[in-house]
C-alpha cells in the first residue's frame, strides 16, 4: 500500500480517494461544545480538509458548528443512548468500548485528539497513528482525590463505585498509551505528565490561539479581569476572595458555570460578575483591563495568551502550562501558592512593575502561539512522521520479499 500524504511547506495535504490509499481519519473524544480541544481539532480539519471525522458523540449547538465546515461526524452507539445529549458524561464507563468500535481499517493515517479515550482507537501495523494528547485523564490521575472531594464522593457506596470506575479508567488509559505510534503533547508540562503516567516521550506542539482576533486596546482602565468557566479547578473563588481583601481595586469576572452561586456569595461591591458575555464584549474587557488574573493550574491555558494578544499583562498561578506562555517580569508575573494572600501580594508587585511593561513585547509573546505557528509545527511533524513510517514499511516489505 503506497502512502499519498504529501508535504507542502510544513503542512500535509491529503487527497481523499475511493480506495484505501491516502485516506486520513480524525478521531476526537466527544463534541458537546466548542471549547479549547475543539480549537485544536478545527486546525487539524484545516490541515486535512478531506479527512473523515469520528467522535463518541456530537451535540454541538447550531451556532458552534461552523468549525466543522459542514462535514459529517461519525458517532458511536453512545450518541443513541437515552438522555445522551444532557448526560453523556454518565456514559463514561462505556467510552473505552465505544471508541474501539470505530472501524478505521481503510485509512493510512489516523490522528486522534485525546483527553479521555480517543488515543485508544484500534489501528493496524500498516497504519500510522499520531495522538495529540491534551492531557492524561486528569480526574483519574493527578486530580483524582480533588475530584472525589468536590463531587462529594469521599465516603459511601457512590464513593466506592466512583473509585472502581476511575481505577478501571486508569488501567485502560495506561494500557492504550502504547497504541499510538507518535504522541504529541500540548505543552512541556503535559509532556512531563505523559512521561510520568505512561513512560513515553512526547513531542510538544502548542495549541493554536486565534491571536488575529485579539488586538490591543487604545487605553487601559482601572480594573482587573478574569475570564473563565466557573468550575472548581479554575479557582475563580480564590480570585474573588483576594479582591474582597482589596476593596479599592475593581475585579470583573466574565463566565458562567456551576460555581456561579457560590462565587456570587463571595463577591464584594468591588467585584462585578457579568456571567457569560459575547466574544466582542469579552475582548473589549480584556483590552481595557490593567491585567488578566489567572489562578488555575492548566495543561496549557489558552485564555492568558488571548489576554496577551490584547496587550494585557497576566498575573497567574505559577504552575502548569502558563509557565511556558507568560514571561515573568516581561509579560506578567506569577504567584506560587493558591491562596488569597499570595494573589494579593502578586497584585501589589504587579502595580510596581506595571509601568515597565511593553504592550508590543506582550503582543509579540502571544504570537508564538498563533494559528499559523500551530499549522506549521503540527503539519511538519505529521509529514516527517509519515515519511519515516512509510520508509520503514517499505524496508520491511522489501526484506520480506527477499
Amino acid at each position: 500500500m503506497q502512502a499519498t500524504g504529501v508535504r507542502l511547506n510544513g503542512a500535509v495535504q491529503t487527497d481523499k480517494q475511493e480506495g484505501p490509499e491516502g485516506r486520513v481519519a480524525l478521531v476526537h473524544d466527544w463534541l458537546p461544545v466548542y471549547a479549547g480541544a475543539e480549537r485544536v481539532l478545527e486546525q487539524m480539519l484545516h490541515l486535512f480538509p478531506n479527512a473523515d471525522l469520528f467522535s463518541l458523540i456530537e451535540f454541538l449547538p447550531p451556532d458552534q458548528r461552523a468549525f466543522l465546515q459542514g462535514r459529517p461526524v461519525q458517532t458511536s452507539f453512545i450518541q443513541r443512548l437515552p438522555f445522551a445529549r444532557r448526560a453523556y458524561r454518565y456514559y463514561l464507563p462505556l467510552a473505552p468500548l465505544a471508541i474501539e468500535q470505530f472501524d478505521l481499517r481503510g485509512y493510512d493515517l489516523v490522528i486522534s485528539s485525546s483527553y479521555v479515550v480517543a488515543k485508544g482507537v484500534l489501528t493496524t501495523a500498516d497504519q500510522l497513528h499520531i495522538s495529540y494528547v491534551h492531557s492524561p485523564i486528569r480526574y483519574a490521575w493527578d486530580l483524582y482525590f480533588q475530584y472525589l472531594e468536590q463531587g462529594g464522593l469521599v465516603r459511601g457506596p457512590k464513593s466506592w463505585l466512583a473509585r472502581m470506575i476511575l481505577h478501571y479508567l486508569r488501567l485502560y488509559d495506561a494500557t492504550t498509551a502504547s497504541r499510538p505510534d507518535v504522541l504529541v503533547a500540548n505543552s512541556r508540562h503535559v509532556a512531563r505528565r505523559i512521561w510520568k503516567t505512561y513512560r513515553r516521550r512526547a513531542h510538544v506542539v502548542y495549541p493554536p490561539v486565534d491571536t488575529a482576533a485579539f488586538t490591543p486596546g487604545t487605553e487601559k482602565e482601572d480594573f482587573y479581569v478574569t475570564v473563565s468557566r466557573l468550575v472548581p479547578y479554575k479557582r475563580v473563588d480564590l480570585i474573588v476572595q483576594a479582591f474582597a481583601r482589596m476593596p479599592k481595586r475593581k475585579l470583573v469576572v466574565i463566565g458562567d458555570g456551576p460555581e456561579m452561586d457560590r462565587i456570587a456569595r463571595l463577591a464584594t461591591p468591588n467585584v462585578e460578575l457579568l456571567g457569560y458575555q459575547p466574544f466582542e464584549v469579552m475582548r473589549t474587557y480584556m483590552q481595557r483591563a490593567r491585567a488578566f488574573v489567572f489562578a488555575a493550574e492548566e495543561d496549557f491555558g489558552i485564555v492568558p495568551v488571548e489576554a496577551m494578544a490584547c496587550g494585557t499583562p497576566v498575573i497567574a498561578y505559577g504552575r502548569g502550562g502558563v509557565r511556558e506562555s507568560v514571561v515573568e517580569g516581561e509579560t506578567g508575573l506569577f504567584f506560587y501558592e493558591q491562596t488569597p494572600e499570595a494573589l494579593c501580594d502578586a497584585v501589589e508587585r504587579f502595580e510596581h512593575l506595571e509601568s515597565s511593561l511593553s504592550t508590543e513585547r506582550i503582543c509579540l509573546q502571544a504570537e508564538r502561539f498563533s494559528v499559523a505557528r500551530f499549522r506549521e509545527a503540527f503539519g511538519r511533524l505529521v509529514a516527517q512522521a509519515f515519511a519515516q513510517f512509510t520508509k520503514r514499511k517499505q524496508q520491511v516489505h522489501s526484506e520480506v520479499s527477499l
